[in-house]
C-alpha cells in the first residue's frame, strides 16, 4: 500500500519538515557529486557501523565520535533516488501532523531521538556486523509510530495492489500497522538467515524508530490549554 495524500491538515506551516527534507535532499546531492571511491570513504565514516559502537574502546584509531557521531549523520544519507524519495514522501504526508502537535522545536528533538534509538536498535541486533547503513528510515518510522498514536482514524488515500491498482480512503491506523507487520516479520526473516557481509534493509531501524515514536509522542505532545470562564 502506497499513501498519497491524508485528510489531515495542519494549522502552522511545518517548517521543520520542510527544513529536513531540503537538508536530506542537499546531502544526497553532495553524494552525487562524489567519486565513487569519495562516496564510499563517505559512508563508511559516516554511516553506522555496528561492530563500532563496541569495539573502539580497544582500538585507538577509532575514537567515541567515530562510532557514536554516525548515528546521527547516518540519517542524512541515501543510497539512491528510491531510498531518498521514499523516506521523504512518508515525512511529507504523516510530518507536517506531528509537527503541528508538537511543535517545531519538540518535532525536531523527537525526530532525531526516534532516528537515534532506531540506529542502537540496528546496531545491537548486528554487533558484528560491518556494513554501514544510512538512511532516515528509523527517524520517519518514529513518525509514523507517532501518527499512529495520535492520528489513528485519519482519512489516506491510498494506492492498493489488488490484481491491479485501486485508490481507496483508509484509516491511518490500517495502512500503519500493515507497515509495522510487514518489518517485523522481515527483520524476523532477517535474524533467521545466515549473516554474512552483504548490504539489505534494516528491518529492525524501522521497528525500533516506529517503536520509540509511538511511546515518546505521548510524552512529548503538547498539551491544549482549556480555558475557564468565571462567571
Amino acid at each position: 500500500m502506497i499513501p498519497l495524500r491524508d485528510a489531515n491538515p495542519s494549522h502552522h506551516t511545518p517548517l521543520v519538515t520542510i527544513l529536513l527534507i531540503a537538508a536530506n535532499l542537499g546531502a544526497f546531492l553532495y553524494e552525487l557529486s562524489l567519486p565513487p571511491q569519495g562516496l564510499e570513504r563517505l559512508v563508511f565514516q559516516l554511516g553506522v557501523i555496528p561492530s563500532r559502537l563496541t569495539t573502539f574502546a580497544g582500538h585507538p584509531e577509532i575514537g567515541f565520535g567515530d562510532a557514536y557521531l554516525p548515528l546521527l549523520t547516518s540519517m542524512f544519507l541515501h543510497g539512491g533516488w528510491l531510498h531518498l524519495i521514499g523516506n521523504m514522501w512518508f515525512l511529507w504526508i504523516f510530518g507536517d501532523n506531528i509537527e503541528d502537535r508538537l511543535g517545531s522545536v519538540r518535532f525536531l528533538l523527537f525526530y532525531l531521538v526516534c532516528g537515534l534509538g532506531a540506529g542502537l536498535a540496528h546496531a545491537l541486533l548486528n554487533l558484528g556486523s560491518n556494513i554501514p547503513t544510512i538512511g532516515a528510515s528509523g527517524a520517519v518510522a518514529g513518525v509514523l509510530g507517532g501518527y499512529f498514536v495520535l492520528f489513528p482514524t485519519a482519512r489516506v488515500l491510498t494506492l492498493v495492489p489488488f490484481f491491479f491498482l485501486i485508490l481507496a480512503e483508509l484509516p491511518a491506523w490500517l495502512i500503519l500497522l500493515y507497515w509495522l507487520v510487514i518489518q517485523f516479520f522481515s527483520g524476523t526473516l532477517a535474524l533467521t538467515a545466515a549473516r554474512g557481509e552483504a548490504g539489505g534493509v534494516a528491518w529492525w531501524a524501522h521497528v525500533g524508530g516506529f517503536v520509540l515514536g509511538a511511546l515518546l509522542v505521548g510524552l512529548m505532545v503538547r498539551r491544549r490549554r482549556v480555558r475557564v470562564v468565571i462567571p
